[in-house]
């Protein structure tokens, strides 16, 4: 399985980058290595996505952090709040990626904050970006402000250790069913009969033909051949 994580911190080190290593970690962990990761730092693709825009060309190093998202069983995606909304480095990266390389592809929201105001970008901002490119977006998203570094949450919310392995959690489940190793690929005799329109018997599939008859040329009791229908619907 291949796993891909975009982070838009514009510093280094950054709290966004912080917040997208821990949930890569926790996610991991769920799914017991079985993942390859790539991360895809904005910050060192913010001129490349820029010339994307005036040239309508992305150079290789671009093309190649596309790919990656294209061919992802799954995602995460962590931005930092600026007015409360996405940054605009991370907006512009989604905005070339091409309108249906998410489709059905499950992605977990995350973004970082100063405060917990602006926790609720999330849902107006995040959420409906990623549902616009028909991705399927965990249940849970996760907020950091700055206090919930270290903080083990109150009474009426789970600290952010608790969000992140509950967040990673709904993500690795939504890769397993995703991967193409996840559903065994059923070759058994009876499936490929199933497959082939029934059972095989004297070398003969059970499937009708185009006409409707079965196998030896012979016609089910209930079905009128067309020249007798046409016949009977003459004056």
């Amino acid at each position: 399985m291949k796993l891909v994580v975009v982070t838009a911190g514009l510093t280094q080190p950054s709290s966004t980058r912080l917040l997208a290593d821990r949930l890569t970690e926790a996610t991991g962990q769920r799914l017991q290595g079985a993942a390859d990761t790539t991360v895809i730092e904005l910050r060192e693709l913010a001129v490349d996505i820029a010339n994307n825009f005036v040239t309508g060309f992305a150079n290789a190093r671009l093309r190649a952090a596309l790919a990656a998202v294209t061919e992802a069983d799954g995602l995460i995606a962590v931005t930092p709040v600026f007015t409360a909304s996405y940054s605009g480095l991370f907006k512009s990266f989604f905005d070339v990626v091409d309108n249906a390389a998410l489709t059905g592809k499950p992605v977990l929201i995350a973004a970082t904050g100063g405060t917990p105001r602006h926790s609720l970008v999330l849902e107006h901002a995040l959420r409906p970006l990623f549902a616009y490119l028909r991705a399927v977006v965990v249940p849970t998203a996760v907020y950091a402000a700055s206090e919930d570094w270290g903080g083990s949450g109150d009474a009426f919310a789970d600290g952010l250790p608790d969000r992140i392995t509950r967040a990673a959690s709904e993500l690795a489940d939504l890769m397993r069913l995703r991967a193409p190793h996840a559903v065994p690929q059923d070759d058994t005799p009876a499936k490929l009969a199933h497959d082939d329109g029934g059972t095989k018997e004297n070398g003969q599939s059970g499937r009708s033909g185009e006409d409707g008859r079965r196998p030896g040329g012979t016609l089910p009791e209930d079905v009128v051949p067309f020249a007798d229908y046409l016949a009977s619907l003459r004056p």
